[in-house]
């Protein structure tokens, strides 16, 4: 099992790449997970795994023949999420998730959620981000964002036809999810 102690501190002493001062919520992780459609999605992909309580919500709903590449750049939090996810369909991948494409092996995501602490990022490396998602995504599928800044959701707007906004007070500090389709 994993060392929440250990995990903490790492959030706290990497705040600037795990851009977080706590992990998702139980509650967070649902509603944002409600706005997904798992049901014959196959390709899954999360940005920003940190402690695993998004995974764990993403692998309770996909189907068993669904493949989940996950993205987190903290070598820790990927050796903490490659033991509770030993899985032959979880990939965990310790590259930024800039590098999205490399992975892909030509496939599109059904399902891209993340919770990359996106203010955070310098602009270009944001902006690479987003395009390499809406490029490496299915026509009909759906991108899950969470973040704690309104103003993100212009910034995806320049990638994605139809984004909604939901507010979840029941998280702190309280919490967007974006859905961009």
């Amino acid at each position: 099992m994993n060392n929440k102690g250990a995990l903490l501190k790492e959030l706290f002493t990497n705040l600037s790449t795990t851009g977080a001062i706590t992990f998702s919520s139980k509650p967070l992780v649902n509603k944002m997970l409600s706005y997904a459609n798992f049901h014959g999605a196959k390709l899954l992909v999360e940005l920003g795994g940190g402690d695993g309580s998004i995974t764990q919500g993403i692998v309770e709903r996909m189907d068993p023949d669904a493949v989940l590449l996950v993205f987190e750049i903290n070598r820790p939090f990927c050796d903490n999420l490659e033991k509770i996810f030993p899985q032959d369909n979880i990939r965990i991948i310790c590259d930024s998730a800039e590098n999205i494409d490399h992975y892909l092996e030509g496939k599109k995501a059904n399902l891209i959620l993340s919770s990359l602490p996106l203010t955070l990022i310098p602009k270009s490396s944001r902006e690479e981000i987003y395009r390499k998602c809406k490029g490496n995504i299915v026509d009909n599928g759906k991108l899950i964002q969470i973040c704690y800044s309104y103003l993100l959701k212009f910034q995806f707007g320049r990638y994605f036809e139809e984004i909604k906004s939901h507010l979840m007070f029941k998280n702190f500090p309280p919490t967007f999810i974006l859905v961009c389709e």
